[in-house]
């Protein structure tokens, strides 16, 4: 009786290959997420601060609007640059000076004075902070096939639900130790301790990241093999389907697709996020404070078990489109649940209404990077990655005004248009990521389900 052929070099049946991602899984996906925690959280600890800014320094509430979005204006501009940057100096360095530079300026918000120097330390700190999603969505696609790729995506995301679980009880925390225990604000011991932890998570990155399979210690040469020819195939399937350069990258129709896509998605999320500290506050009857942190937690601790459910198991492009499209409606019906209950002074329903919307869009997150991820690659994957994320963040920037605009139009005791704002556009992102079905099928969506029979094209491919 004659054996089984032995699994492909570099297939999904290869042990090799499986021994490399859980190797890889363990030694990177750490760091990244610490490095997300704390960029999410010095993007988002502004909220816990508005109150005391206006009181202390007078911060005006159209110049927290602004403040709060214009982060995503030098984070746009700075973005591309700043993946380029990172393909030729390598994700290991470049991380970690994107890190120590954005961590220095969070720490100085600290020393706010004015409104127009709350505005021009939130520019600077998209400016410092630029690169570092894409770029480690990037850095994700070029160590993890298409297959896991989502997964990988989903353990980094849970760094938002992490910084805010932790984050929110920990800035509600300072603000009180501040105020009580030291000659300081609670919103400058706030700012100053974290952006300390951004500083020292950028030198942490130095030491725990790798910059490729190739350098990686920590492989043996057989995983090494397995997993550079399993991301070769992708590599050569994506470089066939994709745009190739970075011209063309920025020019493809389905990068501004999926921009719109993820710009739909960051309304959402920003202009929920922002605004949490102050809706659950609302809802309760409770000035921003460690109550108010606590109860804030709850949404993204849901949020991480969702996020990292669906993200585990959406390993097939049916799952993928069918899941995207049903998590996208649940943020906006989420979204718009909330407005209402916020109206009829229902805490309770608020605080589920709120927990499902950022469930869903943490669940989503993932998913939607997918797709991009599926046709592009080398310098295409820099600039198309970094267009994708630097305009769709522009959500950021428009969520805070568009709501303060419509509040100010339609004002209510609870703002509810302005919430109600927010959530129109998941609906949008609903119909465009079920219209994905009528895509051409990428070739790297193929090798989902096939790369086990490719035996001939990988042993061509690895030996060439």
């Amino acid at each position: 009786m004659s054996l089984p052929p032995a699994p492909a070099l570099g297939s999904t049946n290869d042990p090799g290959l499986k021994s490399a991602i859980g190797k890889a899984t363990k030694h990177l996906m750490p760091m990244l997420v610490i490095l997300y925690f704390v960029a999410f959280l010095d993007r988002t600890n502004v909220g816990f601060a508005e109150e005391a800014l206006s009181v202390d320094r007078g911060i005006s509430d159209a110049a927290f609007a602004l403040g709060a979005g214009i982060f995503f204006i030098g984070y746009a501009i700075f973005e591309i640059p700043s993946n380029l940057l990172l393909k030729r100096f390598g994700a290991r360095f470049w991380l970690a000076r994107i890190a120590i530079t954005w961590g220095i300026v969070a720490a100085l918000f600290a020393f706010t004075t004015n409104d127009t120097m709350f505005i021009v330390l939130r520019f600077i700190l998209g400016v410092t902070e630029a690169g570092l999603f894409p770029g480690v969505i990037m850095y994700l696609s070029e160590w993890f096939p298409n297959k896991v790729r989502v997964r990988m995506f989903a353990i980094f995301y849970l760094a938002q639900p992490f910084s805010q679980m932790i984050g929110a009880p920990l800035s509600g925390g300072l603000l009180s130790f501040g105020d009580q225990a030291t000659p300081f604000h609670g919103w400058q011991v706030m700012f100053a301790g974290e952006g300390i932890l951004a500083v020292l998570a950028g030198i942490a990155a130095l030491v725990f990241l790798t910059n490729s399979p190739q350098q990686a210690k920590w492989l043996e040469p057989g995983e090494k093999k397995s997993l550079t020819a399993a991301m070769a195939r992708e590599d050569s399937a994506r470089s066939e389907d994709g745009p190739v350069g970075i011209w063309r990258a920025m020019a493809s129709g389905r990068v501004w697709y999926f921009t719109i896509i993820y710009f739909c998605l960051q309304v959402a999320v920003y202009g929920t996020t922002f605004y949490l500290p102050q809706q659950v506050s609302s809802l309760l009857g409770q000035d921003v404070g460690w109550q108010v942190g606590l109860v804030s937690a709850i949404p993204w601790l849901v949020g991480l078990v969702a996020c990292y459910l669906v993200g585990s198991k959406a390993d097939s492009v049916g799952r993928r489109r069918r899941w995207g499209t049903f998590f996208y409606l649940t943020t906006g019906l989420s979204i718009l649940g909330s407005a209402w209950a916020g109206a009829n002074g229902q805490p309770i329903l608020g605080i589920v209404f709120i927990t499902l919307a950022v469930a869903s869009f943490l669940a989503v997150g993932p998913i939607t990077w997918a797709y991009p991820t599926a046709f592009l690659t080398g310098a295409a994957a820099a600039a198309g990655i970094g267009l994708i994320n630097s305009l769709g963040n522009l959500g950021g920037f428009v969520a805070p005004i568009m709501r303060t605009a419509i509040n100010e139009v339609v004002p209510t005791d609870s703002g509810a248009f302005g919430i109600v704002s927010l959530g129109v556009l998941a609906f949008v992102a609903a119909v465009m990521i079920f219209c994905t079905k009528f895509f051409r099928r990428s070739k790297a969506d193929d090798l989902l389900d096939t790369s086990h029979v490719r035996t001939a094209s990988t042993s061509k491919e690895t030996n060439a």
